[in-house]
């Protein structure tokens, strides 16, 4: 298959019309073959995805945009491709592809036209060798171009460079699965077993007993009945998706809206006067605190030196009087005793004398305090205990009570700005009313799809049970002659493509295994290149095996290493099938690290089909990779998409970003050559 032109009319960011030639050249006379690589290039947003999304969507319809797909989803994904530039009226977009594909060994010519308008359902004309097939229905011409190129198969062959690594982690191996039956035609056979199996089970119905027949009968209604059923919900359930989407859609409009208009502060307003309630009656607590301890020994605190000077002189002072009393009774005693002896001898006057005389010395030597406030021990003891016991620990809680008080008063101030910011609750009760409504009905419509689903789940494995049934019954009396050369023939041929799909199966699976070591140790860097590959016949799981024989976590790859992978598995498919089919990469490159991007450049573009088309940004086919070295001799032409601001759109030149650049260089030189000669 050679993939000649497309041709696309406002499609995504492409206004009017714009015809692509995609058909490889010779480019020298001296060449056999022409080169392989078309190459596009464009930054990010400048379309080179839609390049790929054109030719997938002109092949496949429907099933471009994945399984699954409704007849109104499809239409909305048709809708959102048409162009929505600046100055496009006109409400509708077409594609058209032209490709040569060889059929039981005759290459025709094929043109496909597919359109649409807005809200209107597709069109889809196909052309063979210039002669329009119109005999043909709608879905006639859908099957037949999914015969040329079943989807399956297109998904290896026209893929996302970032997105093909997600073949790396299919542990249900259902993707390679399906490409290797498809690809390696062990998928027919299996059409022919199922088509024998058919034909006897209807030889096997024509001889049973008429009871028999009935229960079959009944069985099959009931079956068919249960599918249907189950079918019916199924979309029921896929409707219930689509609603719970757009009301979620609802919702999220809705919430921005309230978020617009202060909504978001107003629905934590009950919260945050909550909240300044509680913080207005703990700054009232704290105030009571601060006031308590401002009464009480807090004073103590706030001069400390004061107060030191105060006790030292409450201290002087009750010393000074402990001295002045004791001297008192001395002086009473001394009264009572010069008394008692003034009747005696001379000696003892003399010792009185003597006494009285050291006694007033004593007097006159103390340094008695001049007593200015005169309280008792008990007071003084008071004091004491205050000033260096209380006060202090009545400002460590004065302190805590006042450095809380700042951060209570702070919250309250800033609590105070958000209850201000939000509008009142009667300014926003119609949005409130509406996201309470969208919640409820989302939350039914949940209840739904769950219901739903379970009860399709149901109905089918009702409708599996039946089927099981009809099949017990068809074992149970199956004829017992098979005297008839058909049924024979078809009896022994079921058991032998049996045999044969098992056989044709592990040899080509070897050959995967094989072509698979080759090219992933082509594309893998030096430290990889031990790696080998084991392929489950039964799974089709790919197992990469270490110099150990220990099996890799493919989950662990890095997306460089998990592309690599990827792309070894489609270049290994490709050579076991001998298919020739165009390979269309966009974003070759973007996840690739130095060494895998020279080793993807040199070894695998050019080689990997006899047509690669390649999507790429400036940073990925750079211009080292673009120049003489690399891929100069692989391209046949190139085009540059570039994107205008003005008219958000769109168009396509041929050349490439350096190329287009040294030619302008070029002319500008010649330009200014010419102005210099005049001069």
């Amino acid at each position: 298959m050679i993939i000649k032109s497309l041709v696309i009319n406002n499609f995504r960011v492409f206004r009017g019309v714009h015809e692509i030639d995609l058909e490889p050249r010779v480019l020298n006379k001296h060449q056999t073959k022409a080169a392989p690589i078309v190459l596009f290039g464009g930054l990010n947003g400048a379309g080179k995805t839609s390049i790929l999304s054109a030719v997938r969507v002109a092949l496949y319809g429907r099933a471009a945009f994945g399984r699954g797909m409704n007849a109104a989803e499809y239409q909305a994904q048709l809708d959102a491709l048409i162009h929505k530039g600046i100055g496009i009226s006109d409400n509708k977009s077409s594609i058209q592809l032209i490709f040569s594909h060889s059929l039981n060994g005759v290459e025709n010519e094929y043109r496909v036209t597919r359109g649409w308008q807005r809200g209107q359902k597709d069109k889809l004309v196909l052309e063979q060798d210039s002669t329009e097939l119109s005999s043909m229905s709608y879905d006639q011409c859908q099957s037949f171009l999914n015969e040329l190129i079943p989807p399956g198969i297109s998904d290896l062959f026209f893929f996302d460079g970032e997105k093909i690594a997600e073949l790396a982690e299919d542990d249900s191996g259902e993707v390679l699965q399906t490409a290797v039956r498809r690809l390696l035609g062990i998928d027919v056979a299996e059409r022919l077993r199922n088509d024998l199996a058919i034909f006897l089970k209807r030889h096997d119905a024509a001889a049973m007993p008429e009871n028999i027949k009935a229960q079959i009968d009944k069985l099959e209604l009931q079956r068919k009945d249960a599918e249907q059923q189950a079918v019916e919900l199924a979309n029921k359930s896929a409707l219930c998706r689509a609603r719970i989407e757009l009301i979620g859609a609802d919702i999220a409009k809705t919430e921005n809206e309230l978020s617009s208009r202060g909504g978001a502060w107003a629905q934590s307003r009950e919260q945050e006067k909550a909240h300044q309630y509680e913080l207005d009656a703990e700054r009232k607590e704290l105030e009571k605190t601060l006031r308590s301890e401002i009464e009480g020994n807090l004073p103590f605190a706030l001069a400390p030196k004061a107060l030191q000077q105060l006790l030292n002189q409450l201290e002087a002072e009750k010393k000074s009087k402990q001295v002045e009393h004791f001297n008192h009774e001395l002086t009473d005693f001394m009264a009572e005793l010069e008394q008692k002896l003034s009747f005696g001898l001379s000696d003892s006057f003399v010792a009185i004398q003597t006494i009285k005389s050291c006694f007033e010395e004593r007097q006159a030597a103390q340094n008695n305090s001049e007593v200015l406030l005169d309280i008792s021990d008990r007071e003084f003891d008071q004091v004491n205990a205050q000033v260096n016991s209380r006060a202090s620990e009545s400002y460590q809680r004065f302190d805590i009570a006042r450095k809380r008080l700042e951060i209570v008063e702070e919250q309250i101030a800033n609590i105070s700005i958000n209850i201000a910011r939000a509008p009142e609750q009667e300014q926003l009760e119609e949005q409130l009313e509406q996201l309470k409504k969208f919640n409820s009905q989302r939350t039914s419509v949940i209840v739904e799809f769950k219901q739903t689903t379970e009860e399709a789940k149901r109905k089918y494995r009702e409708a599996i049970d039946f089927a099981r049934k009809v099949q017990k019954l068809h074992d149970k009396h199956k004829v017992a002659s098979t005297a008839e050369a058909s049924v024979s023939n078809a009896l022994n041929t079921h058991a032998l493509l049996a045999d044969f799909s098992e056989q044709l199966t592990a040899v080509r699976v070897k050959q995967l295994e094989t072509e698979f070591i080759k090219s992933y140790q082509k594309l893998a860097r030096k430290e990889d290149l031990k790696l080998s590959a084991r392929i489950n016949t039964q799974t089709f799981d790919v197992e990469l095996i270490d110099e150990n024989q220990h099996v890799i976590n493919r989950k662990g790859l890095s997306a460089g290493e998990k592309q690599i992978y990827a792309i070894a598995i489609l270049e290994a498919l490709g050579k076991t099938s001998g298919k020739k089919l165009p390979i269309i990469i966009d974003t070759p490159l973007g996840r690739l690290d130095s060494k895998h991007r020279d080793k993807l450049i040199e070894h695998y573009f050019p080689e990997a089909s006899h047509q690669v088309i390649i999507l790429s940004t400036d940073t990925e086919i750079d211009e080292s990779y673009f120049g003489s070295e690399y891929l100069r001799d692989d391209i046949s032409h190139a085009f540059e998409i570039q994107f205008d601001g003005k008219t958000k759109s769109s168009s396509l030149k041929e050349g490439y970003f350096w190329e287009a650049h040294t030619q302008q260089q070029s002319a500008n030189h010649g330009q200014q050559h010419k102005k210099v000669g005049a001069n």
